[in-house]
Protein backbone atom coordinates (compact mmCIF):
# COMPACT_ATOMS: atom_id res chain seq x y z
CA UNK A 1 0.00 0.00 0.00
CA UNK A 2 2.89 2.35 0.79
CA UNK A 3 4.37 1.75 -2.67
CA UNK A 4 1.06 2.59 -4.37
CA UNK A 5 0.74 5.79 -2.33
CA UNK A 6 4.34 6.74 -3.19
CA UNK A 7 3.74 6.18 -6.93
CA UNK A 8 0.52 8.24 -6.80
CA UNK A 9 2.27 11.13 -5.01
CA UNK A 10 5.15 10.98 -7.49
CA UNK A 11 2.70 11.16 -10.43
CA UNK A 12 0.91 14.08 -8.77
CA UNK A 13 4.20 15.95 -8.33
CA UNK A 14 5.16 15.36 -11.96
CA UNK A 15 1.73 16.61 -13.03
CA UNK A 16 2.32 19.94 -11.30
CA UNK A 17 5.69 20.50 -13.04
CA UNK A 18 4.34 20.78 -16.57
CA UNK A 19 0.99 20.49 -18.28
CA UNK A 20 1.13 18.69 -21.62
CA UNK A 21 3.06 19.21 -24.84
CA UNK A 22 5.09 21.55 -27.03
CA UNK A 23 6.22 21.09 -30.61
CA UNK A 24 9.61 19.40 -30.92
CA UNK A 25 9.52 17.71 -27.50
CA UNK A 26 9.52 14.02 -26.61
CA UNK A 27 7.14 12.38 -24.17
CA UNK A 28 6.80 8.89 -22.74
CA UNK A 29 3.51 7.33 -21.63
CA UNK A 30 2.49 4.31 -19.55
CA UNK A 31 -1.09 2.95 -19.69
CA UNK A 32 -2.85 0.19 -17.75
CA UNK A 33 -6.26 -1.03 -18.74
CA UNK A 34 -9.01 -3.57 -19.19
CA UNK A 35 -9.60 -5.40 -22.48
CA UNK A 36 -12.98 -6.58 -23.75
CA UNK A 37 -12.59 -9.12 -26.55
CA UNK A 38 -15.56 -11.01 -27.97
CA UNK A 39 -16.84 -13.20 -25.14
CA UNK A 40 -14.13 -12.52 -22.56
CA UNK A 41 -11.91 -10.05 -20.78
CA UNK A 42 -8.37 -9.31 -19.75
CA UNK A 43 -5.76 -6.72 -18.86
CA UNK A 44 -3.24 -4.66 -20.78
CA UNK A 45 -0.11 -2.66 -20.19
CA UNK A 46 1.31 -0.30 -22.80
CA UNK A 47 4.27 2.01 -23.15
CA UNK A 48 4.32 4.69 -25.81
CA UNK A 49 7.23 7.00 -26.61
CA UNK A 50 6.05 9.96 -28.71
CA UNK A 51 7.39 12.98 -30.55
CA UNK A 52 5.31 16.18 -30.73
CA UNK A 53 5.25 17.19 -34.40
CA UNK A 54 3.08 20.21 -33.51
CA UNK A 55 1.60 21.72 -30.35
CA UNK A 56 -1.55 19.64 -30.87
CA UNK A 57 -0.24 16.55 -32.76
CA UNK A 58 2.20 13.76 -32.03
CA UNK A 59 3.46 10.53 -33.52
CA UNK A 60 4.62 7.54 -31.52
CA UNK A 61 5.24 3.83 -31.19
CA UNK A 62 2.80 1.94 -28.95
CA UNK A 63 4.13 -1.29 -27.44
CA UNK A 64 1.22 -3.11 -25.81
CA UNK A 65 0.91 -6.45 -24.07
CA UNK A 66 -2.61 -7.79 -23.49
CA UNK A 67 -3.52 -10.98 -21.64
CA UNK A 68 -7.06 -12.10 -22.44
CA UNK A 69 -9.47 -15.00 -22.09
CA UNK A 70 -11.94 -15.39 -24.98
CA UNK A 71 -14.67 -17.71 -26.14
CA UNK A 72 -14.15 -19.85 -29.22
CA UNK A 73 -17.56 -21.02 -30.38
CA UNK A 74 -19.24 -22.59 -27.34
CA UNK A 75 -16.06 -23.22 -25.34
CA UNK A 76 -14.04 -20.88 -23.18
CA UNK A 77 -10.42 -20.45 -24.18
CA UNK A 78 -7.42 -18.84 -22.56
CA UNK A 79 -5.15 -16.71 -24.69
CA UNK A 80 -1.67 -15.99 -23.46
CA UNK A 81 -0.26 -12.48 -23.58
CA UNK A 82 -0.13 -11.01 -27.06
CA UNK A 83 2.03 -8.08 -28.12
CA UNK A 84 1.33 -5.27 -30.56
CA UNK A 85 3.76 -2.84 -32.14
CA UNK A 86 1.81 0.07 -33.60
CA UNK A 87 2.87 3.40 -35.08
CA UNK A 88 0.42 6.01 -33.77
CA UNK A 89 -0.83 9.53 -34.48
CA UNK A 90 -2.88 11.65 -32.05
CA UNK A 91 -4.63 14.96 -32.66
CA UNK A 92 -5.54 17.11 -29.63
CA UNK A 93 -8.54 19.46 -29.55
CA UNK A 94 -7.00 22.00 -27.18
CA UNK A 95 -6.88 25.77 -27.48
CA UNK A 96 -3.84 25.92 -25.19
CA UNK A 97 -5.72 27.68 -22.42
CA UNK A 98 -6.11 24.67 -20.11
CA UNK A 99 -4.51 21.34 -19.31
CA UNK A 100 -7.67 19.44 -20.35
CA UNK A 101 -7.20 18.10 -23.89
CA UNK A 102 -9.60 15.73 -25.68
CA UNK A 103 -7.93 13.74 -28.46
CA UNK A 104 -8.59 11.44 -31.40
CA UNK A 105 -5.98 9.07 -32.75
CA UNK A 106 -5.17 6.00 -34.75
CA UNK A 107 -2.37 3.78 -35.88
CA UNK A 108 -1.21 0.80 -37.89
CA UNK A 109 1.17 -2.00 -37.00
CA UNK A 110 1.69 -5.68 -36.25
CA UNK A 111 0.34 -7.90 -33.47
CA UNK A 112 1.88 -11.16 -32.35
CA UNK A 113 -0.88 -13.34 -30.97
CA UNK A 114 -0.36 -15.77 -28.11
CA UNK A 115 -0.96 -19.50 -28.45
CA UNK A 116 -4.53 -20.52 -27.77
CA UNK A 117 -5.42 -23.39 -25.42
CA UNK A 118 -8.93 -24.65 -24.80
CA UNK A 119 -10.75 -27.60 -23.30
CA UNK A 120 -14.10 -29.05 -24.30
CA UNK A 121 -15.95 -30.23 -21.18
CA UNK A 122 -18.29 -32.62 -22.99
CA UNK A 123 -15.45 -34.58 -24.55
CA UNK A 124 -12.73 -33.92 -21.95
CA UNK A 125 -10.37 -32.87 -24.73
CA UNK A 126 -7.61 -30.31 -24.32
CA UNK A 127 -6.23 -28.60 -27.40
CA UNK A 128 -3.55 -26.03 -28.07
CA UNK A 129 -3.27 -24.00 -31.27
CA UNK A 130 -0.41 -21.87 -32.52
CA UNK A 131 -1.71 -18.57 -33.79
CA UNK A 132 0.13 -16.46 -36.36
CA UNK A 133 0.62 -12.71 -35.99
CA UNK A 134 -1.51 -10.24 -37.94
CA UNK A 135 -1.24 -6.75 -39.32
CA UNK A 136 -3.83 -4.39 -37.94
CA UNK A 137 -4.43 -1.03 -36.39
CA UNK A 138 -6.26 0.94 -33.77
CA UNK A 139 -8.57 3.88 -33.39
CA UNK A 140 -8.87 5.70 -30.09
CA UNK A 141 -10.34 8.68 -28.34
CA UNK A 142 -10.14 10.11 -24.88
CA UNK A 143 -8.73 13.03 -22.97
CA UNK A 144 -5.69 14.15 -21.07
CA UNK A 145 -5.95 16.20 -17.89
CA UNK A 146 -2.60 17.39 -16.69
CA UNK A 147 -0.29 14.43 -17.15
CA UNK A 148 -3.06 11.82 -16.80
CA UNK A 149 -4.72 10.13 -19.78
CA UNK A 150 -7.99 8.22 -20.15
CA UNK A 151 -8.51 6.44 -23.47
CA UNK A 152 -11.03 4.17 -25.18
CA UNK A 153 -9.35 2.13 -27.93
CA UNK A 154 -10.57 -0.33 -30.53
CA UNK A 155 -7.78 -2.64 -31.70
CA UNK A 156 -8.46 -3.91 -35.22
CA UNK A 157 -6.83 -7.32 -35.75
CA UNK A 158 -7.91 -9.85 -38.36
CA UNK A 159 -9.67 -13.13 -37.51
CA UNK A 160 -7.74 -16.39 -37.15
CA UNK A 161 -9.10 -19.67 -38.53
CA UNK A 162 -8.23 -22.49 -36.12
CA UNK A 163 -9.68 -25.37 -38.14
CA UNK A 164 -12.58 -25.97 -40.52
CA UNK A 165 -15.55 -23.96 -39.28
CA UNK A 166 -13.86 -22.51 -36.18
CA UNK A 167 -12.38 -19.04 -36.09
CA UNK A 168 -11.43 -16.61 -33.38
CA UNK A 169 -11.97 -12.87 -33.44
CA UNK A 170 -8.77 -11.07 -32.46
CA UNK A 171 -10.09 -7.48 -32.41
CA UNK A 172 -10.89 -6.04 -28.99
CA UNK A 173 -12.02 -2.89 -27.22
CA UNK A 174 -10.07 -1.50 -24.26
CA UNK A 175 -10.31 1.23 -21.65
CA UNK A 176 -7.04 2.47 -20.19
CA UNK A 177 -5.81 4.97 -17.65
CA UNK A 178 -2.27 6.23 -17.77
CA UNK A 179 0.17 9.06 -17.33
CA UNK A 180 3.15 10.43 -19.19
CA UNK A 181 6.44 12.24 -18.64
CA UNK A 182 7.86 15.08 -20.71
CA UNK A 183 6.31 16.89 -23.62
CA UNK A 184 6.42 20.48 -22.37
CA UNK A 185 3.46 22.79 -21.70
CA UNK A 186 0.38 23.61 -23.76
CA UNK A 187 0.93 26.87 -25.62
CA UNK A 188 -1.45 29.27 -27.36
Amino acid sequence: MKKILFVFLLMLAVTQVSQAQEEGKFRFGLDLGYTMPSGGGGVLIAIEPKYNIADNMNIGLRLESAAMAKNVGETEADLTASMSYIGTFDYYFNSGSSSFAPFLGGGVGYSTLGNLSTSVDTELVDAEFEVDGKFGGLIRTGFEAGKFRLAATYNLIGKTELFEGAEIKNSYFSISLGFYFGGGKWKK
